[in-house]
């Protein structure tokens, strides 16, 4: 399912806070530098490290490289919503992430916006599930149809630039999508 893209000059913006879940921002972080891309880990509240979930129990910290409000959405080719239940619960109610994530949209720029698992929680309080078919982590199914979404149980769905995927098995082929998408 992986294909390999050459995202040589490319940059991915991945936005993230405390409880993101680990596989979701590693993994995919791994396979966009792998491709040539640069990616730049985006977070709130002057947070000069995040820390992972991993599955079941706090994971790996990583470093944060620029906060959302500095952050140039002209510089970046795609955006990057991780899942995880806390991650996207504390970002929704953040005023600089939800208007990042508007303006990503709006940006011809930023060629993808991808959110995975819990990730499209964002999609909803930005306004962006509303008409879009997306899919996500199957317990956040009725957040999505209530906010407008037509919901699918599918590995990677493509609405416009929206690139949403369910769970971290789905990893390979949400990332090949978004890279299919900047490449």
């Amino acid at each position: 399912m992986s294909s390999t893209f050459n995202l040589k000059g490319k940059k991915v913006a991945i936005l993230a806070t405390d409880g993101f879940e680990q596989s979701e921002l590693i993994k995919p972080k791994n396979m966009f530098n792998e491709q040539g891309a640069e990616v730049d880990i985006l977070s709130i509240d002057n947070q000069s490290t995040i820390k992972a979930w991993d599955e079941d129990n706090w994971g790996k910290v990583v470093e944060v490289d620029i906060q959302v409000t500095s952050a140039d959405l002209q510089e970046y080719d795609a955006l990057v919503l991780p899942g995880g239940q806390i991650n996207p619960d504390v970002l929704r109610m953040n005023d600089d992430a939800v208007k990042f994530i508007q303006q990503a949209n709006s940006s011809a720029n930023i060629k993808a916006i991808g959110a995975i698992c819990h990730g499209p929680w964002m999609l909803v309080e930005s306004g962006l599930a509303k008409g879009a078919t997306l899919t996500s982590f199957p317990s956040i199914q009725t957040d999505l149809k209530n906010a407008g979404a037509t919901w699918v149980d599918e590995q990677v769905v493509t609405h416009e630039k929206l690139v949403t995927s369910r769970n971290p098995d789905d990893i390979p082929a949400f990332v090949n999508k978004i890279s299919e998408m900047i490449a």
